[in-house]
């Protein structure tokens, strides 16, 4: 970094790694050491995060002698440097602080082993003359895989295109990243993909490499970076063999001949040996490609225009692909009607397969080709409509404006309210659509009211309103063409309209159909995820997670990235059902990281909605808050958006205990003008937690009146794993009008619906009410057995915060032996529960809800707590909790 103003600049984006050396850190304080190795390519800002993070531990709090450090920061240039971390009783025994060891400027990625790095770390610390035992090997952090960026954003926010653009061109790396900035023009950053250079310093090495190259090395390598430029950037028109940063790259026998030579091995050779291309060995062939994007645009800089035009004109001529031949020809043409107009045939053709990118990356460049304003105009509409479909929506935004100034028209109408949809604007996607439906005559253009049609749905699946989306599907059938998109879009949501109406045979007739046709392209990934989401939501989730995970890979199909943002949703949701939690995260953390680009707001919530859940489930409350914010969702976004936020934060809500929050998160909810579609069985599993916080607050009888219809219709449409969620809840009901008998009955009923379903989730929770009802029952040796299935159940999805709480009722219960309990002599099994909890900082209220009592009866507890223990407040209590507790099991967390 030149300056401490690029080290800063360095972080940005950061975030995920702040955070994971943060907690390394004060693990070691809670005396837990570690050794933790930060990799990454010179200039990715290594030291400058190493420094930011250590340097707070470096100021000394008064009156403290801080922390001890050892080995001063190497060259910024350093490969990976070493972070040791000891606990403070390893160090002086006047420490307070951890010991940081930090070693840079070792050459980890020529060899030396990690073994050895820890040793080296050793020795550093040894300067104490107390070495740490480490727990484990060094730990690596901020990583950077070789093949991976190295700037993963652990909480990512949208990028606008230039940005992203920029981050791929440079792969991340803070050092090319800001000397481009310094040296390009600000009015470069108004292109949604501008044509980036390599940064003067990386050129001149480049170009004094290639210049030490012989005659056929130079022509290779140049032939090399005019036929990866035409292979595009992430599936353009041409996309086929894969980009400079791909694992693909471009076979030697085309580059050989696109630089005139009979055999390009001697000259491959060469060039690898330079450091300007990298070669693959394949069975059967053997792929060139340049080690680093930059490498690419800087051998570009040094070919002239007429060279480079003389290169993609003979370059379209080798071409096989339709596409890349007109990617080529467009490369080497000014403007051009007649190309224009082939690029136009070439994306309909890809438009009726499904394949968005490439209708995109062609129409662009038709546009620019063209000589006629008005196909200008009409092929740049048509090129971001194209972009929305396949999910990237921050480069369509970029168009925004420019669309906006075109003269009022049906398309551009209806273009802009699919960006609206997709934005998750409900109020002016319908102002849009509204204009457009009523400048469009049906029977001069029918497909241009297909496409009104189709978009139609979309904004129906936004409000969830299946009458209005089973009507809009049908209607775009009977406009659109044989093959048309709009058709086939809205057949693929048409099942899931028909499924959200109680018809969910005739859902799954829509599928078979549109399956058995289909050829296996990219339109198979639209009815594969409604298919999916159909299963998921009447009780079918194996079969589900089939469905949504053909439904997820785009790239091998070239399916849109917002499809398959919906599927890796709903897959994390059917993981989630099946119990397959670390799959879960792993899908939902996956699709956030995509959502950041992709910028399609509509799905955001849903994204999230699993691993706030699963977090709070587990325990780990910052990463459930951080998912909660980034599922937020307001009254103005569409209620597809609303309705998972307000779970998500609901549930988080209920793993904490707090049912009075779980009432308030879902109030929402409850007051939506038209909620008949989100009340249907088996998409969006709200009234049960509503029904049970409102049980769980006292409101029993509020409860019951408003499970009743939910009951009926459960019933009604033989929805098991709804009839069993409400169940539980009944059995609440009965068992807090004291009729247990009753309440026995409605929890092995709701049991006996979950009887092989695979949803252990489920099953644990109706176990778990049933037990704590037992036991507020006084059937205590029932409710032991119940409520240890359940604890069961729950440890073995990791769902500790469940699992405590199942100890505590066991513990209230008396039969188990409880762990920690603060003077287990002289209080009940009853009191010690309530001890435990308010000692950890529950409210009486909170505490009632957890053990399911009356707020009367904590305070009658307290009371006799206080008074068996010789204290007077919750402080003292807590203390003594503590220190009880303390010397049972001291390594254990939280």
């Amino acid at each position: 970094m030149e300056n401490r103003s690029d080290q800063q600049r360095s972080l940005i984006g950061r975030a995920g790694e702040i955070a994971a050396l943060a907690r390394l850190l004060r693990a070691a304080r809670a005396g837990r050491p570690a050794a933790v190795l930060i990799e990454g390519p010179a200039g990715s800002g290594k030291t400058a995060l190493a420094g930011h993070v250590l340097a707070p531990a470096r100021a000394p709090e008064p009156d403290s002698p801080g922390p001890a450090f050892s080995g001063e920061p190497g060259p910024t240039a350093s490969p990976a440097p070493l972070v040791s971390l000891a606990p403070p009783e390893r160090c002086a025994p006047s420490a307070r602080e951890p010991r940081i060891v930090r070693v840079t400027g070792a050459p980890w990625e020529s060899g030396l082993p990690l073994g050895v790095a820890e040793q080296l770390a050793r020795a550093c610390m040894s300067v104490s003359g107390r070495e740490p035992a480490f727990a484990e090997p060094p730990a690596r952090t901020a990583g950077h895989d070789r093949g991976q960026e190295p700037w993963p954003d652990s909480r990512p926010s949208p990028l606008l295109p230039p940005a992203r653009h920029l981050r791929r061109h440079t792969r991340g790396n803070p050092r090319h990243i800001l000397g481009l900035l310094r040296e390009l023009p600000r009015d470069t950053w108004q292109d949604w993909q501008p044509t980036l250079p390599a940064p003067a310093r990386h050129t001149v090495d480049v170009q004094h490499r290639l210049a030490r190259c012989g005659e056929a090395g130079r022509a290779l390598v140049e032939a090399c970076s005019v036929l990866v430029d035409g292979n595009g950037d992430g599936g353009g028109a041409g996309a086929g063999a894969g980009d400079s940063g791909g694992a693909d790259g471009v076979p030697v026998a085309t580059a050989a001949a696109l630089a005139g030579l009979d055999d390009g091995l001697p000259a491959a050779d060469e060039a690898c040996a330079a450091g300007l291309l990298a070669a693959t060995v394949e069975p059967g062939r053997t792929l060139l490609s340049f080690p680093h994007p930059l490498t690419r645009a800087a051998v570009r800089i040094g070919i002239g225009l007429a060279r480079r035009r003389e290169l993609h004109g003979r370059a379209a001529d080798l071409a096989e692909d339709p596409g890349l031949r007109l990617t080529h020809r467009a490369a080497a043409a000014t403007a051009d009607a007649e190309l224009a107009g082939e690029l136009d045939r070439y994306a309909a053709g890809r438009a009726s397969a499904g394949e968005w990118a490439a209708v995109a990356d062609a129409l662009v460049r038709a546009g620019r080709l063209s000589t006629d304003r008005t196909a200008r105009q009409d092929r740049l509409l048509r090129a971001v409509d194209a972009m929305i479909a396949a999910g990237d929506v921050p480069r369509a935004a970029v168009f925004a404006a420019e669309l906006e100034s075109f003269p009022a028209g049906t398309l551009r109408d209806v273009v802009l309210g699919y960006l609206a949809i997709m934005r998750g604007r409900s109020a002016e996607a319908e102002t849009f659509l509204a204009q457009a439906e009523a400048r469009c005559d049906p029977a001069r253009r029918p497909d241009l009211m297909a496409r009104i049609c189709q978009r139609r749905v979309l904004h129906a699946l936004g409000r969830w309103d299946a009458p209005a989306l089973v009507t809009w599907a049908r209607r775009a059938l009977e406009c659109a063409g044989p093959g048309d998109p709009s058709a086939i879009e809205s057949e693929a949501v048409l099942g899931l309209g028909l499924a959200a109406l109680g018809r969910p045979e005739e859902a799954v007739g829509v599928y078979e159909r549109a399956l058995a046709k289909d050829s296996g392209g990219a339109q198979s990934q639209r009815f594969r995820l409604g298919r999916g989401w159909v299963d998921l939501a009447h009780d079918a989730p194996e079969s589900a997670r089939r469905e949504l995970e053909g439904a997820v890979p785009t790239g091998c199909r070239m399916g849109s990235t917002r499809i398959s943002l919906w599927a890796q949703a709903w897959l994390a949701r059917t993981q989630f059902a099946l119990g397959s939690w670390p799959e879960a995260l792993e899908t939902a953390d996956r699709a956030a990281a995509r959502l950041a680009e992709a910028g399609v707001e509509l799905v955001r919530p849903a994204v999230h909605w699993t691993g706030a859940q699963i977090h709070a489930l587990r325990g780990d409350w910052e990463a459930a808050e951080r998912h909660l914010e980034e599922a937020s969702a307001g009254m103005h976004h569409y209620e597809v958006m609303v309705v998972p936020s307000c779970l998500a934060r609901a549930q988080v809500a209920e793993a904490r205990g707090d049912y009075a929050r779980v009432v308030e998160a879902l109030t929402p909810v409850v007051r939506l003008p038209d909620r008949s579609g989100f009340d249907e069985p088996g998409f969006w599993p709200w009234p049960d937690v509503y029904a049970n916080a409102l049980v769980m607050t006292h409101r029993t009888e509020e409860a019951d009146a408003f499970l009743v219809p939910y009951e009926e219709l459960a019933a009604r449409r033989r929805h098991r794993s709804t009839q069993a969620r409400l169940g539980l809840v009944r059995g609440r009901i009965t068992a807090a009008r004291g009729d247990v008998a009753a309440a026995r009955a409605a929890f092995e009923t709701a049991l006996a619906h979950l009887d092989r379903l695979p949803l252990p989730y489920d099953r644990a929770r109706v176990n778990f009410a049933y037990g704590q009802t037992l036991r507020r029952a006084g059937k205590r040796r029932d409710a032991d057995t119940v409520l240890k299935n359940a604890r069961d159940a729950y440890r073995a999805l990791g769902a500790r915060t469940c699992a405590d709480r199942c100890d505590r009722e066991l513990q209230a219960g008396g039969l188990s032996a409880g762990r920690g309990a603060p003077g287990s002599s002289p209080l009940t099994a009853q009191e010690q529960a309530v001890a435990r909890l308010v000692a950890q900082g529950a409210s009486n209220q909170r505490t009632a809800s957890e053990l399911f009592i009356s707020v009367k009866t904590v305070q009658y507890h307290l009371t006799r707590i206080y008074a068996k223990l010789g204290i007077r407040s919750r402080g003292e209590l807590a203390a003594r909790c503590h220190e009880t507790a303390r010397p049972e099991n001291p390594d254990r967390e939280g």
